[in-house]
């Protein structure tokens, strides 16, 4: 195989996006390389965990040779130290790939790209539907800080996503708080769910941008495929049964207050300094016309933050994890924020106010 003029973030932009997901340190030395492969006189790169596959497009011309392997990091890293205007020629001859850019040379230990162990397609497509990059990027945004992570009910360790009828929701719990979220699509469809690997949301998150770029879901058995760009991504999906959400969102509860979502996050980030390393708890005290924000810790220090709030009902001392109270704050851009109470013992409900496409729960705790 031999590449000639080729420019330097044309080969690095499609190396960025597959490289991600490949292991530093694997069982199979082969899945430390990256797949390349002249293909319908383009580019082709491909890298795999055997859990998710991601195949991106070069911006230049290739024309038909033999493909072959190379570890994705040290090529990543290459590129990345040679100049931006820099232009690569690449011979690939033997066990070796040579680079060349100006008087530079580098010599690369190749692998076989027989060997390279692909993740197979599903044929039967289950549904499909497109929206715009930004709308399913928001999304994730909105439920994946609250994935569990290396939890032993492996199913938690990931998102849930719904299709049913014209929405497509996204869910994600650690058994200790849960958000939902939810946005329209255009068509009908029957309902669906599966649970996408924690690995390969977090790569979504990176890949998919702030456009109205389409990307296309393709629901296939035990797998998803996204296509957006010059970009697609395969990933097995979750064997398991998520549990049911619906039972887990309160309602009814009569103890509610708004707040500006800035205000109380600031307040919640100053008093966390003084929070209990280890318990990272924080006393939430609603009374007439008050919040009081309240941590401590075993050196008997003490943080109190006061709010302003619109509250006549009887007074609340309720505990959380000031976590997971920062994690959702952190993670919606409304001006304003509702948080909902039952009594100490319940759940709290927080939403975006005239909005009913997130809600984030969170269990109390005893401090």
């Amino acid at each position: 195989m031999q590449l000639k003029q080729i420019a330097r973030d044309a080969l690095l932009k499609p190396l960025q996006a597959v490289s991600g997901i490949v292991e530093r340190r694997h069982t199979l030395p082969i899945l430390a390389n990256v797949l390349i492969e002249p293909k319908d006189g383009a580019l082709e790169l491909t890298a795999t965990d055997l859990e998710m596959q991601i195949t991106a497009l070069a911006d230049c011309e290739a024309k038909a040779g033999a493909a072959t392997t190379v570890s994705a990091r040290k090529l990543h890293d290459l590129l990345r130290a040679l100049p931006d205007d820099a232009t690569l020629n690449i011979d690939v001859s033997g066990s070796r790939m040579t680079v060349r850019a100006g008087r530079s040379r580098f010599n690369l230990q190749t692998l076989a790209s027989g060997d390279y162990p692909r993740i197979s397609l599903g044929q039967d497509k289950l549904q499909s539907l497109s929206l715009p990059q930004k709308d399913l990027r928001a999304l994730f945004r909105l439920v994946e800080f609250a994935m569990a992570q290396q939890d032993i009910r492996y199913y938690l360790n990931g998102m849930l996503l719904v299709i049913d009828r014209g929405s497509l929701q996204a869910v994600a719990t650690d058994g200790h708080r849960l958000s939902w979220a939810s946005l329209a699509v255009d068509g009908e469809f029957t309902r669906q769910e599966v649970i996408l690997p924690r690995k390969t949301v977090l790569e979504l998150g990176k890949l998919l941008t702030d456009s109205d770029d389409p990307v296309s879901i393709d629901i296939l058995a035990n797998q998803v495929r996204f296509r957006f760009a010059n970009v697609e991504l395969v990933s097995k999906v979750v064997d398991g049964k998520f549990p049911d959400f619906n039972r887990v969102i309160p309602v009814g509860h009569t103890k509610s207050i708004t707040l500006d979502r800035s205000v109380l996050l600031a307040a919640l980030q100053r008093a966390a300094i003084l929070a209990n390393e280890k318990f990272r708890g924080v006393r939430l005290v609603l009374g007439p016309d008050h919040l009081k924000i309240i941590c401590s810790n075993a050196e008997q220090e003490e943080a109190e933050e006061e709010l302003e709030v619109a509250y006549k009902g009887e007074t609340l001392d309720i505990g959380f994890n000031i976590t997971y109270l920062l994690g959702v704050l952190q993670n919606i851009e409304s001006a304003e924020v509702a948080l909902a109470f039952g009594d100490a013992n319940s759940s709290a409900l927080v939403t975006i106010p005239g909005r009913d496409d997130f809600k984030y729960v969170v269990m109390p705790m005893r401090i």
